[in-house]
C-alpha cells in the first residue's frame, strides 16, 4: 500500500488570519478592565478622566458580526463599505479598460520605451507616490494602481513583490512622514491645540531620509532579482504570475479611440489626485472660486448645484468620477449596453476579494471599540508615559505607537483618540508637542506597511497574491532600518525644545 504524502504546512488565508485576530481580541475583552474619557465638545479624550466601567465582553456572536459591522459600521466604529464600493467600481473601471486594448498598448509601450532602463521607473515612481502620502495621507486610492504596475514590473524582469513595493512602501513612506497630511498631522495638530505647520521642518528630515532608504531597500532587491530571479521571494509563483498578470506584447499600433480613451484614463487619475489634496488647508481659494463660478452660471449652474470643489473629495466623489470615466470610456469606444455591463461586472467581480478584506480587518476595532478596551489601553500609555526624561519619553511614545497604529491603523482615528493626551503630557517634560505629533505618524507610517489590520496591505497583497508572512520577510530590515532611524532623529529633536 502507498504511503500518504505528508502534508507540508500552508499559511492560512488573509482572511483566516484576520479573522484569528478578532478572536484573540475577543477573548481580551474578557481580561482587560473595560474604560472610557471624558470627552469635551469637540469630541477629543480628555487627559486624567479616564475611569472603569462595567465590562462589554464579546462573545461568539459579536466575533461573526465583527466583519460585518466592519462594512457597514455601528454605533463606535465607521464602516468601511465606502472604501469597499470604490473598490468594486475601480475594478469596473479596469474591466471596461482593458476591454478596449488600450492600457495592453500603453503598458506594452512604456516597456518598450524602459528597455534596459527599466530599474529608473522605481525612484521616480516611489517619490510620486511618496508625495501622495505626504500631502494627503494616499493610502486606499492606490488600490487602483497594482493591476496596472504588476504587468509592467514583471514584464521588465522584476516581480510582484517589486511592483507593491514601489506603490505601497512609497505611499506609506511618504504618510509616515507627514508633511502636511490632513488626515494625520491636520487632526493630531488639531487635537493638540496646535498649527499644522509646527514641526514641519522635523517632518521634512524625516521624509527626505525615510524615502531615500526606501527607494535604495526596493532598487537594490529588484537588481539582485533582475541579476537572479530565483532571489525573488515568489519565485515560486512566477510562471503563476506572468499567466495571470497579463503582459502585453502587442505590436499593434495605437488607433484614435486607443489613443482617446488613454487620455482619459490618464484625466482620471489626474483629477483624484487633485481632488483629494486638502487646497483649503494651504490656503489656496482658486478651486473653491471656481466651483462657485460654476455654480453662478445660468443652467450650468443648476447642473451642478451640489458640486464640491476639489479639495473636499473623499471616496463618495472618486467613486463618482471612476464610474463617469467607465461610461465615458465605453462611449467613446462605441460598446454596446450588454458590452458594457458585461466588462464592468466583470472588472468589479475580480476586486470583489480585495472589498471584504477591508471590511473583515475593520472587524478588529469593532470588536476594540464594543469590548470598551480602546480607552484602558490608552490609559496604561498615559500612565506609563509620566515623568521620563525628554529623549526617554520621545522613544517610549514612539515604541507605545507601534502597538497603538497595530490595534487602531486609521491614522485620523489614532491621531483623535490619542493626542489630546499625549500632546500635553509631553509639555510637562519639556518635548515639544510637535514632535509627538511626528512619533506618532513615523510609528503609524512604519506599522501601515506590512500591519494585517490595514486594509491596504491585505488588499495590496490580494491583488498580487502575495502572502503576509512572505511580504514581512521581504520587509524585516527595512522596518527594523526605518525604526532605528526614527528613533534616532526624534531623540536628536528634543536637543531643540
Amino acid at each position: 500500500m502507498e504511503q500518504a504524502k505528508k502534508k507540508g504546512f500552508k499559511m492560512p488565508s488573509s482572511y483566516t488570519v484576520l479573522f484569528i485576530l478578532i478572536i484573540i481580541l475577543a477573548i481580551l475583552t474578557w481580561i482587560i478592565p473595560a474604560g472610557e474619557y471624558e470627552k469635551n465638545e469637540a469630541g477629543q479624550l480628555v487627559a486624567g478622566t479616564y475611569k472603569t466601567v462595567q465590562s462589554n465582553p464579546q462573545g461568539i456572536y459579536d466575533i461573526f458580526m465583527a466583519p460585518v459591522y466592519g462594512l457597514i459600521g455601528n454605533k463606535l466604529t465607521t464602516g468601511s463599505i465606502g472604501v469597499a464600493f470604490f473598490i468594486l467600481i475601480i475594478g469596473g473601471f479596469l474591466g471596461v479598460i482593458t476591454e478596449t486594448g488600450a492600457l495592453d498598448i500603453g503598458i506594452a509601450s512604456v516597456i518598450k520605451k524602459n528597455k534596459g532602463k527599466e530599474k529608473r521607473l522605481i525612484p521616480l515612481l516611489m517619490i510620486l507616490f511618496a508625495i501622495g502620502g505626504t500631502t494627503y495621507g494616499m493610502a486606499e486610492e492606490t488600490i487602483a494602481f497594482y493591476p496596472l504596475l504588476i504587468p509592467i514590473m514583471i514584464g521588465v524582469g522584476f516581480d510582484t513583490i517589486t511592483a507593491v513595493a514601489v506603490i505601497l512602501v512609497g505611499s506609506q513612506i511618504g504618510c509616515l512622514a507627514s508633511t502636511v497630511n490632513p488626515f494625520a498631522t491636520g487632526v493630531a495638530s488639531d487635537t493638540a491645540g496646535i498649527s499644522i505647520a509646527d514641526g514641519i521642518v522635523w517632518r521634512l528630515v524625516f521624509l527626505v531620509v525615510m524615502v531615500a532608504i526606501s527607494i535604495f531597500y526596493v532598487y537594490s532587491y529588484a537588481t539582485k532579482i533582475e541579476k537572479n530571479p530565483e532571489k525573488s521571494f515568489v519565485y515560486s509563483q512566477r510562471k503563476e504570475n506572468l499567466e495571470l498578470f497579463k503582459i502585453p506584447e502587442s505590436s499593434e499600433a495605437m488607433t484614435k479611440k486607443q489613443l482617446y480613451i488613454l487620455w482619459i484614463f490618464i484625466l482620471t487619475f489626474f483629477i483624484m489626485i487633485l481632488s483629494l489634496i486638502p487646497w483649503g488647508d494651504f490656503g489656496i481659494k482658486i478651486f473653491e472660486q471656481f466651483n462657485d463660478a460654476l455654480l453662478g452660471l445660468p443652467v450650468i449652474g443648476g447642473l451642478f448645484r451640489h458640486a464640491a470643489p476639489f479639495g473636499t473629495w473623499y471616496f463618495s466623489e472618486i467613486t463618482m468620477l471612476f464610474f463617469v470615466s467607465s461610461v465615458l470610456i465605453g462611449v467613446v469606444y462605441g460598446m454596446s449596453e450588454d458590452k458594457f455591463l458585461e466588462v464592468f461586472l466583470k472588472g468589479a467581480a475580480d476586486l470583489i476579494g480585495v472589498a471584504l478584506i477591508c471590511a473583515v480587518s475593520r472587524g478588529i476595532q469593532v470588536i476594540m471599540n464594543d469590548g470598551l478596551i480602546t480607552a484602558t489601553i490608552l490609559h496604561w500609555g498615559e500612565i506609563g508615559l509620566k515623568g521620563l526624561s525628554p529623549q526617554l519619553f520621545i522613544t517610549l511614545t514612539y515604541l507605545f505607537y507601534l502597538p497603538m497604529s497595530f490595534l487602531i491603523p486609521g491614522t485620523s482615528s489614532l491621531a483623535g483618540a490619542t493626542m489630546g493626551l499625549l500632546g500635553p503630557m509631553a509639555e510637562f517634560v519639556h518635548v515639544r508637542s510637535h514632535l509627538v505629533i511626528t512619533a506618532f505618524q513615523a510609528a503609524s507610517g512604519v506599522l501601515n506597511l506590512f500591519t494585517p489590520t490595514s486594509g491596504v496591505v491585505m488588499g495590496a497583497l490580494a491583488i498580487a497574491r502575495i502572502d503576509i508572512i512572505v511580504w514581512i520577510k521581504f520587509l524585516a530590515k527595512l522596518i527594523l532600518i526605518v525604526i532605528l532611524m526614527s528613533i534616532v532623529i526624534l531623540v536628536i529633536a528634543t536637543f531643540f525644545y
